[in-house]
This record gives structure tokens, C-alpha cells and sequence, in this order.
């Protein structure tokens, strides 16, 4: 499962959701389920997200085991 910081960055930026969805090119409802850790997301999105809060992709998502 990956773990991840990605309503700390993006408050950090004072983005919604939407926004941060507009800048990635998926549904704010993929971001939410994102922040959730309902989705695991594929490397490409997970780079996207990283690449658009200017974090390396490792402060951004967090691997664990089950």
C-alpha cells in the first residue's frame, strides 16, 4: 500500500483538490480518493502529483507493507 502526504503539500501550495486534479488531468474525486489511500495510483500519476507539488516523489508517497 502507499502511503502519502498529499493534502500536506497541497495545503502547503493553498490548492484544492480541484486544482491539484486540473494540474494532473484526473477528477478531483482521484485526488480525494488519493488522500484517502482508497487508490494506489501508477507511478506516471504518482510522478505528476510529485512533479506538481515540486516534492521528490519519496516525501510525497510512502510504501508499507500490509
Amino acid at each position: 500500500m502507499l502511503e502519502n502526504k498529499i493534502n500536506v503539500w497541497r495545503a502547503e501550495k493553498k490548492w484544492t483538490q480541484q486544482q491539484l486534479a486540473d494540474q494532473v488531468g484526473v477528477s478531483r474525486q482521484t485526488i480525494i480518493a488519493l488522500e484517502k489511500n482508497k487508490y494506489n495510483p501508477s507511478f506516471i500519476l504518482a510522478a505528476k502529483i510529485a512533479n506538481a507539488l515540486e516534492k521528490p516523489i519519496m516525501e510525497v508517497f510512502n510504501y508499507k507493507e500490509d
